[in-house]
């Protein structure tokens, strides 16, 4: 039998290698030694270390270990060219960003050759998934450029940006990050990772080459030490970070109270949802693609697999056929499918959790026909069984291909299941029912949702995360929207100290000094009026000086039970937004009957007439009710036989504080947005005037508010936004108040990363009427994209 007829026979792939040459001549004319990239000019090496190839364990180039001098540097060149470059016309930064696309391009295989042997992906990945997306975002981005101001009135840049990238997409995750920001007008600042710095510090030389005005792009290398010194560093302005979760958390709390615009794209737990009238054999090739591609070493990777119970025997059977066949070695092979491990560390951590794993119960299987490769960072693709949602590695990020199955019965246990995680980056749906696929999608807690398909990206469709996966969004409107700030921000003043609190409505010193005519407003919780548990109550003092009523002093239990009653109604997202709006009109149609009453609580307070604060409050309401069935999504269309459809929707449960000045437009300015929007609420009114707001809850019991939808917590707003910054149950946080409070806020919330927004001690006046439409829309939702293929 001649060799043809043997290979028709046995269908066994041969050897294609890819020629590193080119890659290694690139290497060579920089003698294998770099800098860094710092306004234009290319740094003398200084400490270096080793960027290795991972599939030989030979060094490849000495990479510049980057200080805090060196970050320094960067930094000034970054602000230096940030006047000129911000002031160019759209069409002239675009005319850069497609410069970049069109060099990418032509270049295209060194750069996927270089990244194959830096990171250890297989080429295949690299030459025609990455780099093809790289070309796409800065062409993409550079049609967001010349429209910006169309698209984005009145928004500005942030000035010069601090990125940090991860190694298992490295000139992706460049690509990504650098082209919004360039788009929008901002410098840049960027660090790659460690392990693979090479394809970045070609990119720098494409910018020299084409002739990017100096200091736009600077790229410094470095380890963690090198990143730190970006995130700390007062200079810049905005922070974007992919990477894990645990080092997105010290980000977060490095920038709290900073002011600095931050974005984090972090971890991932993702779910690969099968029913039991999926296409089992194109449910199974999707599969390989969401939890082997790039070794499994993917953010979004599909590690965790739920099969309906009536077909897992089967599904399991054929996924452990397919594993048999799945190629493990070189990636400069174009026949391989899995490549190299990023590093000897990333290995030890996977087998680590593995062993952990099993010690719990799991059960592992791997392809016993496989033969890994004599050196180099290799694991064989493996399927983990017989695990309960408390097992290390389905709670955990593995972040390598390890696939861990489970079964379900219901459709409701299947989200239940898939929502079961810290993480919130994204899923995957396979039927064939289209219906099915359609009610299951808004369900899940993820920022991305791929039917009938994994893994797609494109530069016009946002990608990032919910919950502890992050907040943010790269690709499309909503990534450039991270890049951009509204005009006015800038202009911001603070606000003085007896503007944040009012010396003369302090508590009274003794509690028996209250007035003998017993007005104590209770609190309002899940529908209902209920005292504090703390049994205390709080004087609220008048201009005059006079005691004008009594508040129950909130404290940590309260928090709780409204918390609860708040996660009991969430429900509230998922009613039609005509019906909210419906409701916002009757609250405010309500309020509008008790005018005067409203008006002369707040003279009693404040000594200030109180009419135009209550009519500028029913106008607020008014103009969210009109919002609530208007601000929704679209559809993206990417290049290829799908649609994306971008859908907002709420954070979940949103804590409020109020500040203490304006009793009533304080608290609804910012509650009218959330309610619109399907946000259920704990309030926190003006801890020195709350009793307009818990003369409030009197129009919320009659105007058809679902219970637990508003609760209302008196007592004292920061002790009270500390409770709610550290409540894993609540998922965004509004705080008005002192710049110190609103770092304490930013840094407390570190715990579930939940969204926030905060003064900072800066003068938001929420009379004006720019605060009546996009701004708080757009803080009180988040942008899920649902990928929908078509065509037979």
């Amino acid at each position: 039998m001649n060799k043809i007829a043997q290979i028709f026979d046995t269908l066994d792939y041969g050897a294609a290698p890819e020629a590193p040459d080119q890659a290694y001549a690139w290497l060579d004319s920089h003698d294998r030694q770099f800098g860094h990239f710092i306004a234009g000019e290319w740094t003398a090496p200084g400490k270096t270390f080793s960027s290795d190839n991972p599939a030989t364990g030979q060094s490849l180039a000495q990479i510049t270990d980057g200080t805090a001098e060196d970050v320094d540097a960067a930094v000034r060149a970054a602000r230096a060219a940030f006047g000129s470059w911000s002031a160019l016309s759209g069409y002239e930064r675009a005319k850069y960003l497609y410069a970049i696309a069109r060099a990418v391009q032509k270049h295209a295989r060194l750069f996927a050759v270089l990244e194959s042997l830096d990171n250890g992906k297989p080429i295949r990945e690299s030459r025609d998934i990455d780099i093809p997306l790289v070309a796409r975002h800065f062409y993409h981005h550079a049609g967001w450029a010349q429209h910006l101001a169309r698209e984005f009135p009145d928004h500005v840049p942030y000035g010069v940006c601090g990125q940090i990238i991860p190694w298992n997409f490295p000139l992706l995750m460049l690509a990504w990050k650098i082209a919004p920001a360039l788009a929008a007008g901002n410098t840049v600042v960027l660090k790659p990772a460690e392990f693979t710095s090479l394809t970045a510090l070609l990119f720098a030389e494409i910018c020299g080459r084409i002739g990017l005005p100096k200091g736009v792009v600077n790229i410094v290398t470095g380890q963690g030490e090198t990143g730190a010194a970006i995130t700390a560093h007062p200079g810049i302005d905005k922070i974007a970070f992919t990477g894990s979760t645990e080092v997105g958390k010290l980000i977060r709390a490095a920038t709290s109270g900073t002011g600095k615009g931050l974005s984090l794209e972090l971890g991932g737990k993702s779910p690969y949802i099968v029913f039991e009238d999926a296409d089992i054999d194109s449910a199974i090739e999707g599969l390989v693609d969401a939890i082997w591609f790039n070794q499994g070493q993917v953010c979004c990777a599909g590690s965790r697999l739920l099969v309906q119970e009536s077909i897992e025997e089967r599904f399991l059977a054929k996924l452990k056929t397919r594993m048999k066949t799945l190629r493990v070695g070189d990636p400069l092979d174009k026949s391989v499918d899995i490549g190299a491990m990023i590093a000897p560390v990333q290995v030890e951590r996977i087998r680590d959790l593995m062993q952990r794993g099993a010690a719990e119960g799991a059960v592992v299987y791997e392809p016993d026909n496989m033969t890994l490769p004599g050196a180099g960072c290799f694991l064989k693709p493996a399927l983990v069984t017989n695990v309960s949602p408390a097992n290390t590695l389905v709670a955990e990020e593995i972040f390598g291909p390890v696939l861990v199955a489970m079964s379900f019965r219901t459709p409701e246990e299947a989200v239940a299941l898939a929502n079961n995680t810290k993480y919130g980056l994204a899923a995957t749906v396979w039927s064939e029912n289209i219906n099915l696929a359609l009610d299951i999608a808004p369900k899940l807690k993820a920022g991305v949702v791929w039917i009938n398909g994994t893994n797609n990206f494109d530069a016009a469709v946002g990608f990032g995360g919910y919950k502890e996966s992050g907040f943010g969004r790269e690709g499309g409107r909503e990534g450039m929207v991270s890049y951009l700030k509204p005009r006015w921000e800038k202009d911001l003043k603070p606000l003085s100290s007896v503007e944040l609190a009012p010396a003369q409505r302090s508590e009274q010193a003794n509690p028996l000094d209250a007035a003998p005519l017993d007005r104590t407003a209770k609190m309002y919780i899940g529908g209902k009026q209920v005292r504090p548990d703390s049994a205390y109550t709080r004087a609220v003092v008048g201009s005059s000086g006079a005691t004008v009523g009594e508040v129950g002093e909130g404290n940590r239990k309260d928090i709780r039970n409204a918390v609860e009653a708040a996660r009991a109604a969430l429900g509230w997202s998922s009613t039609a937004a005509h019906s909210r709006a419906q409701i916002l009109y009757f609250l405010a149609e309500n309020l509008d009957y008790r005018r005067a009453e409203f008006a002369r609580r707040i003279e009693a307070q404040t000594g200030h007439d109180g009419a135009e604060e209550v009519a500028l409050s029913v106008e607020r309401l008014f103009a969210f009710a009109g919002c609530a069935d208007k601000y929704d999504g679209a559809i993206h269309n990417p290049p290829s036989r799908a649609v994306a459809a971008a859908m907002v929707e709420p954070l979940g449960v949103l804590g409020i504080v109020a500040a203490p000045s304006r009793p009533l437009l304080g608290s609804v300015a910012l509650l009218a947005p959330a309610l619109a929007m399907g946000n259920t609420v704990v309030l926190v009114p003006s801890s020195v005037s709350p009793l307009s707001v818990t003369d409030l809850y009197q129009v919320i019991e009659t105007s058809d508010v679902p219970s637990g939808v508003i609760n209302i917590v008196t007592g004292d707003s920061v002790a009270l936004a500390k409770t709610l910054a550290e409540h894993d149950g609540v998922d965004g946080l509004w705080f008005a108040g002192s710049a110190e409070a609103s770092a304490m806020v930013e840094k407390t919330s570190v715990g579930n990363l939940k969204q926030t927004w905060t003064t900072r001690g800066l003068d938001y006046d929420l009379a004006d009427r720019r605060f009546e439409g996009d701004y708080f829309l757009a803080k009180a939702t988040q942008v899920k994209n649902v990928w929908i293929p078509y065509g037979a």
